[in-house]
């Protein structure tokens, strides 16, 4: 759990980006790509980046971003600096530009937890050629991962925070639930390590992710601009597509198969994982494997009911079971 606390005047200075922030998102893609099950909902753009990709490119970044950003405790923070919200050319030049003193003590922290190659001592070193050299291959990893679907990205963004920016500082705290909980003047929220994150009148930048799974990211260093960076809700983007008509699912309902499209349609109108079980002759078990599968796609909700489970139907798992018939 991150517990960041709220002081005077930080609700004033709290605010939501208006995009997503190119570091982070190249950060967050290189997971999706590595990782067994990124989701449903990416596989169209994981198909189409292994499709149409440029390949020499997107394996060069994946390595690259794997050393200087694992998955763990920790990755350093000069990768991911504020200027990003700018844009992919002052986020760049803000890596270029980073202090060598805090390039050693970022780097060191980073060998604490996950031993690094000889290859990047010149990063840790601040030399200007490494710096060059690892700007000029996340720009090209940009441009082949991001970059071309920068439309589907923004309009995500624009849908999440038309639903979440609607009501004031307060109403956009209480609106990030379940991935966040407001207990004023603490904002709880769902981690993967526990710590205290005191905002002393700076206010929190909150930064939605296309990229992003599950829970959300903050900053390492408590004494640079408070930042936390979650996964935007994806369901909401489908809803405004579906409505406008323009989003094809043919190929995204192929990709459930024919177990998962059973158990989307025996839900039916709501189902418990035990009447699914019932329903479609399988242990509750593999029942609750495929409905983990299918919410976290965004074509199931569950609630729980007691010691019991119901499962409902998205309207994009509607749409989806629909278009499978």
């Amino acid at each position: 759990m991150l517990r960041i606390h709220f002081s005077a005047g930080d609700l004033e200075r709290t605010q939501i980006a208006e995009r997503v922030d190119p570091l982070w998102e190249m950060v967050f893609s290189r997971n999706r790509l590595t990782e067994g099950d990124s989701g449903m909902l990416l596989q169209p753009w994981l198909h189409d980046i292994r499709r149409n990709g440029n390949v020499q490119t997107i394996r060069s970044g994946v390595r690259l971003l794997s050393v200087l950003a694992p998955l763990g405790p920790y990755f350093p923070d000069f990768l991911t600096p504020p200027e990003g919200a700018d844009g992919l050319a002052a986020a760049l030049t803000a890596i270029r530009s980073t202090p060598r003193a805090r390039l050693r003590d970022e780097f060191q922290l980073l060998a604490d937890v996950n031993p690094t190659p000889t290859w990047t001592r010149p990063l840790a070193e601040g030399c200007d050629g490494a710096l060059a050299e690892l700007t000029a291959a996340l720009r090209r990893y940009h441009g082949a991962v991001i970059e071309p679907y920068r439309d589907l990205i923004d309009e995500a963004v624009e849908t999440d925070r038309l639903h979440r920016a609607a009501s004031g500082t307060e109403g956009l705290l209480r609106g990030m639930w379940p991935l966040m909980n407001w207990r004023p003047p603490v904002l709880e929220v769902q981690y993967a390590y526990d710590r205290d994150l005191h905002l002393n009148g700076r206010g929190l930048r909150l930064v939605p992710s296309y990229f992003c799974r599950r829970t959300p990211v903050a900053l390492a260093d408590p004494l640079l601009p408070p930042t936390v960076v979650y996964p935007l809700h994806h369901d909401w983007t489908w809803q405004r597509q579906l409505a406008s008509g323009r989003r094809e699912l043919g190929a995204l309902a192929a990709l459930l198969g024919n177990t998962r499209s059973a158990v989307l349609a025996a839900v039916g109108a709501g189902a418990t994982t035990n009447e699914l079980a019932r329903r479609l002759g399988a242990s509750a078990s593999a029942v609750s494997r495929h409905t983990t599968v299918l919410r976290e796609a965004g074509l199931l909700t569950t609630e729980r009911q007691g010691i019991s489970v119901l499962h409902q139907r998205t309207l994009l798992g509607s749409a989806l079971l629909g278009s499978t018939n």
